[in-house]
């Protein structure tokens, strides 16, 4: 699995890539499908702009999904805070739903064969 860090309108230091790869990274301890993780950071440079500095990832899984989100915040290590919660949420969703139809149908079968014994 890869994690990329692109940026626009910002120069992308090792402090802001380490930072990433540690709040990203933790996605793969729940689910361990996944290809690679792409992730860009951005910068507003209208002074007029609330919610300037701007994280979007994309995360592909090897089912040949995508999952994708993008949150914006004052400081550039909010953003990616936000962008981390949020991504962890939405792959534990898609996570369960993945196995939730599998689940269901060894739950019934297990129900079934106690109901016949009985």
């Amino acid at each position: 699995m890869h994690i990329h860090v692109n940026g626009r309108n910002i120069e992308i230091t090792d402090a802001i890539k380490a930072y990433v790869k540690e709040k990203v990274g933790k996605v793969v301890n729940h689910y361990d499908q996944i290809q690679g993780i792409d992730v860009v950071l951005s910068v507003i440079k209208n002074p007029s702009a609330s919610g300037k500095h701007i994280a979007e990832v994309s995360c592909k899984l090897n089912s040949g999904d995508v999952v994708r989100c993008e949150e914006s915040a004052e400081s550039m290590y909010e953003s990616i805070d936000l962008l981390a919660d949020k991504l962890d949420r939405q792959v534990k969703k898609f996570k369960e739903k993945s196995l939730g139809s599998d689940k269901a149908s060894i739950r019934t079968e297990v129900q079934e064969e106690e109901a016949v014994e009985e």
